[in-house]
Formats: C-alpha cells, structure tokens, sequence
C-alpha cells in the first residue's frame, strides 16, 4: 500500500481528494493537512511515499516551494502538485522544483488516480499547455512573461516605482508594460484588471 500526504487548505477539498484516495484500495491516506510549511516535518514523522501537494495552501504558503525544500533532502518521494490556479509559470516552476508531476484540479485531462499510478510507476506526467482563460478581452496565453511579472507585483499592491525597483526596469517601462495589459483586456484601470485575475484564479494575492 502506498503511503500519501495530502495538502489542501480547504475542506472540501481535502475531503474529496481524501474519500478519492481511500476508495482506491491501493493507496492509503497517511496524512492530510492544510499547510505547506508543516508538509516536510509530516514527512520525517510519518512514513510518506507519494505526496499531493496543492499550490497554494493555508496562509498564502507556497506548495511548489514546500516541494523545492522536500525533494532537497527527500528525493525518494514523489510529489503531485495539484492546482486550479491557472497562472502561465506554475508547470515551469514546478519542473524546476522537481516535482514528478502536475495536474489541474478542475481541467485535468486525466484522472488523478491514473497520474497518481504513472507517477508512482516512474513516469513524469506534465500538461502539455496551461488551460486558458480569459483576462477581460483577452486570452490568459497573450500575457507576456515580462506582463505577467508586472501584473503579479500589481496584485501585491505595488506602485510603479516599487515595480520598478522589483524588476530592475524603468518606470517609463513599467508604464507601457500595464499600458499594454490595458489595451489587451481592455480595462482601463488597476482595480478592474486585478480583481479580474483575482477572482479568475490566474494570480493568488500574496504569491
């Protein structure tokens, strides 16, 4: 029987993905917590093989760092990110991570337990793209690195000059880049644009 941590902040996820698990008669369900910081130290008291890690878990805590720092010192375990945030740079910084696989909560194209057997079988199971979602009048794939980057530091609250001083960019830039995203979605204004991909789940505040 293969050993699973479980990390979801919210309870109802956890208790779908847990009754998921239990059902499977080939995988038993050692832990389930709601926080990516204690996800390691669950780890070194309790036999763990496979872990489930969520993206972004209780207060804010970042699942695919929580990965970086578990496989570092633990690299026999294999780890899932499981997310239903839909920002273009997750799948890369989850390779670098080097989490042995990814999967979309509401857009998997393959059920969990089948990416749950193949991981565990050795194989490295990744989507091929982001799924796409629309930012205003624009697709989520038309935000530039460089935008995305920008639009991240909005969400935190940034102005433009701490925007620019983050990226080590101009102001003048600065400005053209949140033009740009204006006149791509066609919103006209910061709280319009930064609800939008709040709520749409592309960038969680505080990440």
């Amino acid at each position: 029987m293969t050993n699973v941590l479980l990390v979801e902040d919210t309870r109802m996820g956890r208790d779908c993905i847990a009754g998921y698990i239990r059902s499977s008669g080939r995988y038993r369900l050692a832990a389930a917590i709601s926080s990516a910081g204690m996800a390691e130290i669950t780890c070194k008291n309790t036999p763990i093989d496979l872990i489930l890690m969520d993206y972004r878990t209780e207060n804010n805590e970042d699942g695919i760092s929580a990965a970086a720092e578990i496989k570092q010192h633990m690299p026999h375990i294999k780890i899932i990110i499981i997310t239903g945030m839909t920002s273009s740079d997750l799948i890369t910084r989850a390779r670098e991570a080097g989490a042995d696989s990814f999967w979309y909560k509401e857009a998997g194209d393959e059920e969990l337990l089948s990416v749950m057997d193949r991981t565990m079988n050795g194989e490295s199971i990744y989507p091929d793209t982001t799924p796409v979602i629309r930012i205003g009048n624009a697709a989520s794939t038309e935000v530039t690195p460089m935008q995305l980057e920008v639009l991240r530091l909005m969400v935190r609250g940034y102005s433009n000059p701490a925007i620019a001083r983050e990226l080590h960019i101009s102001v003048h830039d600065v400005k053209w880049h949140i033009q740009e995203l204006f006149d791509k979605t066609g919103y006209n204004n910061r709280v319009a644009l930064v609800g939008d991909v709040i709520n749409k789940n592309f960038i969680v505040p505080g990440l």
